[in-house]
């Protein structure tokens, strides 16, 4: 996306530094104009259309937006996991996505590191903790001795809140977020200059989360890591990141400055994000109005849309007349509002709490007695008594004791059924004795 000031294209070994953007910023990733598809002929699937961007040195870069949109196609393409049907990855310049030299290939991944969404399966089961993180130093041979080897693995797994003693244990032994420290030391032991973090924090609880997120500025500050940071939770996004780049069902809509994207959220897209983050104030969050994204308001049939720069280092995907409308609402300089709340009061409060009237009014009908048991005593009783049990059903039924009734009605009517046979018998041993 930006104009560099150095030749980009193939090489055997990675420059130092990668090139300078007109800002002087360095730019360690660039993707431009990656397609990434799956399958093939007519199940071919696109999941990443023509994404350009670039990820500085020492920032941290998150990618954001819904399940199924391509933010992990994206991070794993990055890590030449995924291949490029079109377009080209560069990193510090040099090309590392396609074919490349196996001793360039090295270097990329002793270079960049992920650590994955699910702490459990990207760990080998049958390893100790001690060898999954020493396997990229015995890989690369980054320790000088055993003593060495020992210091650096002992060194990180004190720096991500473990112990020592917890090398010899299996990954199976560990919580969730203790697991998650694991694949974080296994990743930064090799001192990595990017980390791809693919949604590092959605399977740990809330408590666990800030550690886990503090780690990652921890080891940014001290090491000058960069971070392409893959999530869907914008609430978090924002205090982590430098810039956010939103993607809808593979397409880059917009790229910003953390800040700049929450206070001017101009693509639709994203102002549906914003409007789900959760409040913490409960009646606030009940009378919040939500935003839904509707992907026919965009008509490109004639005129194609282009992720384009509006300013501010603000970048947006729209064909001519919406990047115009953008513009002009950018300029004005006034934030947008993409949290609205509904007035107490309004109609549709007054339909909620009809609703919420008559459902109370039902509420009974559903509820059950703490005494409602249906007890086998009560249809014991009302075989021997009916004369009773008659009276006790209807009294249950009308308190809504159902069980307790249902029992009442078969015992009454099995034991008015014998005491009229019986009757009946003895009527006609009766008539039959008077013959």
């Amino acid at each position: 996306m930006a104009e560099i000031k150095m030749k980009n294209g193939s090489s055997n070994h990675l420059p130092e530094h990668g090139p300078i953007d007109e800002n002087g910023r360095e730019i360690l990733v660039s993707l431009r104009n990656v397609d990434i598809t799956f399958g093939k002929g007519d199940n071919a699937v696109k999941a990443v259309k023509n994404a350009s961007f670039d990820i500085y040195r020492g920032e941290t870069f998150s990618l954001v937006g819904e399940s199924g949109s391509g933010k992990t196609t994206i991070g794993r393409a990055v890590i030449r996991v995924n291949p490029c049907a079109s377009g080209e990855i560069l990193y510090k310049g040099v090309r590392i996505s396609g074919k490349i030299p196996k001793s360039l290939d090295r270097e990329v991944i002793r270079n960049i590191q992920m650590v994955f969404q699910d702490p459990a399966a990207s760990l080998n089961e049958r390893a100790t903790v001690d060898y999954i993180i020493s396997e990229g130093l015995y890989n690369f041979h980054l320790f000088k001795n055993e003593a060495d080897r020992v210091k650096k693995v002992e060194s990180i797994i004190n720096e991500v809140g473990l112990l020592p003693e917890h090398l010899t244990r299996y990954p199976h032994e560990f919580s969730g977020g203790q697991r998650q420290r694991i694949g974080l030391a296994r990743a930064m032991v090799m001192r990595p200059e990017l980390v791809v973090a693919d949604e590092p924090i959605s399977a740990l609880d809330v408590s666990i989360r800030a550690q886990v997120l503090n780690l990652l500025k921890k080891f940014q500050q001290e090491q000058n890591t960069t971070y392409l940071f893959i999530a869907h939770d914008l609430s978090i996004v924002r205090f982590i990141s430098d810039r956010i780049g939103v993607i809808y069902k593979g397409d880059i809509v917009e790229i910003a400055d953390a800040e700049e994207l929450f206070d001017y959220p101009l693509h639709p897209y994203t102002r549906s994000l914003l409007s789900a983050i959760p409040i913490p104030d409960p009646q606030l969050e009940k009378n919040k109005v939500l935003y839904t994204y509707d992907p026919s308001i965009h008509d490109y049939s004639t005129d194609k849309p282009e992720l384009v720069n509006i300013g501010h280092d603000h970048y947006i995907l729209g064909n001519k007349k919406e990047i115009e409308e953008y513009t002009k609402i950018r300029e004005k300089g006034v934030p947008l509002k993409s949290i609205t709340i509904r007035e107490e009061g309004s109609q549709e409060d007054e339909s909620e709490r009809m609703d919420d009237e008559l459902l109370m009014q039902h509420e009974h009908i559903l509820e059950t007695p703490v005494h409602d048991t249906g007890s086998v005593l009560y249809l014991v009783l009302s075989f021997l008594l009916p004369i009773l049990g008659v009276p006790a059903w209807l009294i249950f039924r009308h308190f809504n004791y159902m069980r307790n009734a249902r029992m009442c009605k078969r015992g009454s009517l099995a034991g008015l059924a014998v005491i009229g046979a019986l009757l009946a018998l003895f009527v006609l041993g009766v008539l039959l004795a008077t013959i």
